[in-house]
């Protein structure tokens, strides 16, 4: 199943436009440090929270490096949810010299 991605570049131009991240990361990895409001969905609880996923426009997800969050993609692309994949994740947004948030608080 093909997932649409986009880059950590391409993430920030949306988020500058309103666009809902949603980060499938655990718990104390979205503590560590998470793009500024992110929204926080383990991956274990993907199926059972698929409506923070809905939502009016696109709903953006992220992990560490893009590879959990392509697994949550696809399922809910078989939930009949639309979102993208971020390539490279939290790391490649750390890389790029962007601002993160440290704690438990989404934004």
């Amino acid at each position: 199943m093909s997932v649409a991605e986009v880059t950590v570049d391409e993430l920030a131009t949306a988020m500058a436009a309103g666009a809902r991240v949603v980060d499938v990361r655990e718990i104390g990895e979205f503590e560590g440090g998470h793009v500024p409001g992110a929204v926080h969905v383990a991956l274990s609880t993907v199926p059972d929270r698929v409506e923070a996923f809905n939502g009016a426009g696109a709903t953006y997800v992220i992990c560490k490096s893009g590879a959990r969050s392509t697994r949550a993609c696809e399922f809910l692309a078989g939930q009949g949810v639309s979102t993208i994949n971020v390539a490279g994740g939290t790391d490649g947004w750390v890389a790029s010299g962007r601002e993160v948030r440290v704690g438990s608080r989404s934004e």
